[in-house]
C-alpha cells in the first residue's frame, strides 16, 4: 500500500482511489436508470447511513426531492436517519439495531429501492434494514467500503469502494451519489423524449 504524506497526501490517496472507482460507472448508471423507472411510477427511494454516511444518504435524497442540475419534478426519497423523533423513539423502545428496519417496514412498498451507505459494510442497523427491505419486497443497494463485507452480501446489488480510509470512501460515495443523479436525470429526459405524456410512463397502481 502506498504511504502518503499528511494533509496533501489525502488528495493523492483520493486520486489513487478515484482511478479504480471510475470502473464502477456502469453500476451508478444502472442504478440511476432503475430509479427513473421506479420513482415516476409512484415508487420511493429510502436511504440510510450512520455518521458521515448518513450525510451522504441525505445528500442523495435531497437531490431527488429537490433537483440535481436541471429543473424537473420532485420525487419521493426519504433519508430514514433524518427523522430524529422516530429514530430516537425506536432506539429507545426497540434498540439501536431496529432504527432503520422499523422505518423500512413503515415506509417501504414492494418495488421500492433502499440504498444503504456504510464505509465498513458491517453496521448492524443497516444489516437489519436490508433484511427488512428484502422481506418487504424492496430492492436493496449497498454503497460500501472495500469488499467483501456483510452488507454487500446482504444486498441485491452493491458498489464497494476500494480505498484505505473511511474518509476517502465517503468522498467517493458522494461521487457515486452524483453519478446516480446524473444517470437518473439523463434517463428521465430520454423517457420524456420517447413519450412526452407522463401518464404513459407506467405506475404501480397502488394509489401512493
Amino acid at each position: 500500500m502506498t504511504v502518503h504524506p499528511p494533509v496533501t497526501g489525502h488528495c493523492d490517496e483520493l486520486q489513487d482511489a478515484l482511478g479504480a472507482f471510475r470502473a464502477s460507472a456502469h453500476t451508478t448508471a444502472r442504478w440511476g436508470e432503475r430509479l427513473a423507472e421506479v420513482l415516476p411510477g409512484g415508487g420511493r427511494l429510502l436511504a440510510a447511513g450512520n455518521g458521515g454516511s448518513a450525510a451522504q444518504a441525505q445528500h442523495l435524497t435531497a437531490e431527488l426531492v429537490g433537483r440535481y442540475r436541471d429543473d424537473r419534478p420532485a420525487f419521493s426519497a426519504i433519508a430514514l436517519h433524518a427523522d430524529t423523533s422516530s429514530t430516537t423513539a425506536i432506539a429507545n423502545d426497540y434498540g439501536v439495531d431496529a432504527v432503520f428496519a422499523r422505518q423500512v417496514r413503515a415506509h417501504g412498498r414492494p418495488g421500492d429501492v433502499l440504498m444503504l451507505l456504510s464505509t465498513s459494510g458491517a453496521s448492524a442497523n443497516l444489516l437489519s434494514a436490508a433484511d427488512a427491505a428484502r422481506a418487504a419486497g424492496l430492492h436493496v443497494w449497498a454503497l460500501t467500503g472495500p469488499a467483501p463485507n456483510p452488507l454487500m452480501a446482504g444486498s441485491d446489488e452493491s458498489l464497494c469502494v476500494e480505498a484505505p480510509t473511511a474518509a476517502t470512501v465517503q468522498e467517493l460515495h458522494l461521487v457515486a451519489v452524483h453519478m446516480v443523479c446524473a444517470a437518473f436525470d439523463a434517463a428521465l429526459e430520454s423517457g420524456r423524449r420517447r413519450n412526452p405524456d407522463p401518464r404513459h410512463r407506467g405506475g404501480r397502481g397502488d394509489g401512493r
